[in-house]
């Protein structure tokens, strides 16, 4: 069989579910978070070019352009849009894949769902209170949880540990 038939074939039984999912994404309760209903219109007025196209249009960042790729101090990483904490400084890891990767994240703070955009589906990722696009989550990433929540630098915004956090948005 040629590769090119297979790929068709098994491009087919992913997307009418046949296959199982390749992320065992481990969704955690978000029931502590409240959605924040803000038109786009407003994020748009409130945030730069590049984090509003990545959060609110789910664009990608080129890899490699994140200062946050080089933050090793202890802290929060918040959403660049709401405020909310997604990540502890902790569970960041080099990745070599040029993007802020994190091998878990903060209980409520995500919320995921399938991307079919590439022709293999992927697991995306959201900030569970505003929805802003944060990334995409892979089975490639160290122990303990085995995830790479691979992040866009500019849906980001680093908090040194002592610092405190920013009121969320509202």
């Amino acid at each position: 069989m040629n590769r090119r038939l297979f790929l068709a074939g098994a491009s087919g039984l992913l997307a009418a579910g046949y296959l199982p999912s390749l992320i065992p994404a481990i969704a955690k309760e978000n029931t502590a978070v409240t959605p924040l209903a803000k038109p786009h219109s407003e994020w748009k007025a409130l945030l730069p070019a590049a984090s509003y196209s990545v959060l609110f249009e789910e664009s990608t960042e080129r890899a490699g352009t994140s200062p946050l790729n080089n933050e090793k101090r202890a802290g929060t990483y918040v959403c660049a849009a709401c405020y909310l904490p997604l990540f502890d400084s902790a569970t960041k890891f080099e990745s070599g894949t040029g993007w802020p990767s994190f091998f878990d994240y903060l209980p409520a703070s995500l919320a995921m769902k399938k991307d079919f955009k590439l022709i293999w589906p992927r697991t995306e990722y959201h900030c569970a209170r505003c929805g802003g696009h944060q990334g995409h989550v892979f089975n490639d990433g160290p122990k303990p949880t085995g995830l790479r929540y691979c992040n866009n630098g500019v849906a980001l915004r680093f908090v040194p540990k002592d610092e405190k956090l920013p009121e969320l948005r509202t």
